[in-house]
């Protein structure tokens, strides 16, 4: 028989198909500014994969109509350059390229950009309006809060694949999904657990030190999602019930046991390897092996949610919060130098 009496079994879907999609959403916000919007990112290291970060985000605000202003700095001054760009008024948006430090040095710098600026939706208030599933900054709803980039862009794979149900309430559209999330990195795992959990899926969290189910109850009734540890469950339990699988586990070493995979699955990679065999064709039906291209569209797409944010917001609280943001700098200094 010919291979059109036999259609392939798994639909590969690639980053750039669904980019384009949010290209669009983007290009209809970026009409309705005045100026060409600006991101400033900030690199100190010598990461590959962070300098692979930064020529996407350079490629693609050039692609869109963005302005990008690329600065090498050394670590040690880095944090100033963060404040200054904090007050610059031209600046529209603030990135960094992690790691620096490789340790909660950094995570003092993901605090210390401003909310108005912090478009990777890192920062302390926007991390706790997403683990407490409260997706607007004011109380009048005009106001949405910044998610994580590569967390959110994975959200926005699902919603392409029409693994959301659209025909459910927002906020419960993945409720009868089960996920298998393979990482817990407080950057890109445990947020996106969350995220999936509040949305009404079943969501298996696995990491070295075990599997954690992120729920939001039996019958989604909890406002956002708990946690319970699934004593001596390994990544073999979690595979057989998912109906969708995403890793993002860095080296080539790490493999997902394709034959555990639960027939007809979604299976999503995305780290830098692939954590798929080619066998995983076989087994999915859809497979989307990477999300890069997702993940920079969904940084400008963040860009226009903090400025239009902005414009919702008075100048008096803007500075106030900037006021914050530099006391906080000031104890730090207090602390280090008493």
């Amino acid at each position: 028989m010919s291979t059109q009496d036999h259609p392939a079994s798994c639909k590969v879907v690639l980053a750039g198909s669904i980019a384009k999609r949010l290209q669009i959403e983007v290009g209809e916000g970026l009409s309705k500014l005045e100026r060409k919007p600006l991101l400033v990112g900030f690199l100190a290291n010598k990461d590959p994969s962070a300098r692979l970060y930064a020529d996407w985000t350079n490629k693609t605000c050039e692609e869109n109509g963005f302005a990008f202003s690329l600065r090498e700095v050394d670590r040690e001054e880095v944090e100033t350059h963060i404040i200054a760009a904090n007050h610059d008024e031209a600046i529209d948006g603030i990135i960094v390229y992690y790691p620096i430090f490789n340790s909660r040095q950094d995570q003092y710098l993901q605090q210390l950009i401003a909310v108005e600026k912090d478009v990777e939706g890192l920062s302390h208030r926007y991390i706790f309006n997403m683990y407490q599933n409260i997706r607007f900054l004011d109380s009048e709803n005009l106001q949405k809060s910044i998610l994580p980039c590569t967390p959110l862009a994975i959200v926005k794979v699902l919603e392409y694949l029409k693994v959301y149900n659209t025909i459910l309430p927002y906020g419960n559209r993945l409720f009868g999904h089960s996920i298998t999330v393979v990482n817990r990195s407080e950057v890109v795992g445990r947020p996106l657990a969350a995220l999936l959990a509040n949305d009404g899926a079943s969501v298996y969290s696995v990491d070295v030190d075990g599997v954690q189910q992120f729920t939001r109850g039996e019958g989604i009734k909890k406002r956002r999602h708990v946690v319970v540890k699934k004593e001596a469950w390994g990544l073999e339990d979690c595979l057989s019930l998912s109906d969708v699988v995403i890793t993002g586990v860095p080296g080539e070493a790490f493999k997902i046991p394709t034959h555990l995979l639960k027939e007809g699955a979604v299976c999503i990679n995305f780290s830098t390897d692939k954590n798929f065999g080619p066998e995983v064709k076989d087994r999915a039906s859809i497979y989307v092996p990477a999300i890069g291209k997702v993940t920079v569209i969904v940084l400008l797409r963040n860009l226009l949610r903090i400025i239009q944010n902005r414009q919702h917001t008075s100048r008096p609280e803007v500075e106030k919060r900037l006021r914050s943001v530099d006391n906080g700098q000031s104890l730090r200094d207090a602390s280090t130098t008493g």
